[in-house]
């Protein structure tokens, strides 16, 4: 009911009351005054109010004929970039700081694969404090339909502060078909922790091998496209090629593609406390000229990386949040055909045919909502070398590499940490390497969830 009928309705009852109760003239024709004089004042609220709805509509009307006169009508034919309205995406991006810092105490002086030839993120590290790795980390959407990432990362090598783009890609993000596409230059999806930067791992340092085999991580310039499969379960496959600079390979000139990768993961849920995934992976290197063990050792040929991973996430409780049980493992297998030069040991130029392998277990428990403790062991197998590689950095001693490792974390918020590992490593005979880290890490900024 309107207000005008409203008070319509009140004068007629108040002007048709009884007899027995009506008022002297003088009463009534002030009560005449003061209905017309109420009228008139909400009338004239209502008047306002029409007047604002009616100059809301106006604006609305005309908004909508100006986003008309920009977008193409249908059918018609998109004009030039250069010469339509793009909505600015300079002040976008997702700006973040990893700052990550080491305690470490050795008991060894050196700490040496015996049986392999290796790369300088697969050291170590030095003794006492210092900062680890800090990393720079930008990302946005560029438009609907692709998204910018790049990760700039700072470290010491021999005392000297070096600056390297461990990241920089685009990635679609609205192609058809769970199709996906990466280009530029990025950590490939190989086995199950390459793909990963180290701040995330459960634990201070890589598994022996994924430091011998992939140099902490495989990053390379190339492309990549993976599909996710309409099945009931989780799988996925993909792949990539790359320039083939990146250890295990080096040396590319640009001219042709270097290496390349495939790999296959299935997953899926145990009930509602448990989640699984198993993946085989391959990195394929075609004539690689890599410098390793500080460019004192050289190969030149074809290499071969085959890698299974496993992983399961229980939770006792339900929510992960509270308590949580992670396995996680990974098995490698690398073949090589070509040749070996370790300078070092004066060996020359001699043929190698042969293979060499390593794997390793973890299990990490959440047993508080801010509390972990982990265990890992990890082992490599050398094989045997040729006659002239006998003596060489390629030549184990009859000693497989080995360590074991454990470590207790306290989680104070998704962006900080700090941790204790202790550390014993075989990794030559008569090398008993016992280890003491304490890390810190810390988050500034927009960060991503970790993948699974």
């Amino acid at each position: 009911m309107s207000r005008k009928l409203l008070l319509a309705v009140s004068s007629a009852v108040l002007l048709n009351v009884s007899p027995a109760f009506a008022a002297d003239d003088a009463d009534l024709q002030a009560l005449r005054a003061e209905i017309a004089a109420m009228k008139q004042a909400y009338e004239s609220e209502i008047d306002q109010l029409e007047s604002k709805v009616q100059s809301l509509e106006a604006r609305q009307t005309a908004t909508a004929q100006k986003v008309a006169s920009v977008e193409p009508a249908a059918g018609k034919v998109v004009p030039a970039t250069s010469q339509r309205k793009v909505n600015d995406n300079s002040f976008n991006p997702e700006i973040g700081v990893i700052l990550q810092g080491k305690y470490q105490n050795f008991s060894e002086n050196a700490s040496e694969f015996a049986g392999f030839a290796v790369g300088e993120e697969a050291e170590r590290g030095k003794e006492g404090l210092g900062i680890d790795e800090t990393e720079l980390n930008f990302s946005a959407s560029v438009d609907d339909k692709f998204r910018g990432s790049a990760t700039i990362a700072l470290h010491e090598h021999h005392g000297e502060t070096e600056v390297e783009i461990e990241e920089a890609y685009v990635e679609t993000i609205s192609l058809p078909y769970g199709l996906q596409a990466k280009a530029g230059r990025f950590f490939s999806e190989l086995g199950y922790l390459n793909s990963h930067h180290s701040h995330a791992d459960d634990f201070a340092d890589r598994p022996l091998p994924n430091r011998a085999f992939l140099d902490g991580n495989y990053g390379d310039d190339g492309v990549q496209i993976s599909a996710v499969l309409p099945t009931d379960f989780y799988s996925e496959i993909g792949g990539g090629v790359y320039r083939g600079d990146d250890f295990p390979g080096g040396g590319a000139d640009g001219g042709d593609i270097g290496s390349w990768t495939a790999y296959g993961r299935v997953g899926g849920d145990i009930g509602d406390n448990t989640s699984w995934r198993l993946g085989l992976s391959t990195l394929q290197v075609d004539g690689a000229e890599r410098e390793a063990n500080e460019g004192n050792v050289i190969f030149d040929g074809d290499s071969g990386l085959y890698i299974a991973d496993a992983r399961m996430v229980y939770a006792p409780t339900g929510n992960n949040a509270e308590q949580e049980i992670t396995l996680q493992g990974e098995y490698f297998y690398r073949d090589e055909n070509g040749s070996y030069d370790d300078q070092d040991a004066g060996t020359g130029v001699v043929s190698y045919d042969g293979h060499q392998s390593g794997w390793y277990a973890q299990g990490v428990y959440k047993f508080l909502p801010q509390w972990r403790v982990g265990a890992r062991y990890s082992q490599l197998y050398a094989g045997d070398v040729p006659a002239g590689l006998v003596g060489s950095a390629l030549d184990d001693g009859g000693h497989n590499p080995w360590a074991a490792t454990g470590m207790v974390d306290w989680t104070n918020s998704e962006f900080s940490r700090v941790r204790l590992q202790y550390n014993r490593e075989e990794l030559a005979d008569n090398q008993d390497d016992n280890q003491i880290i304490l890390q810190y890490i810390m988050s500034i900024g927009a960060h991503g969830a970790h993948a699974y």
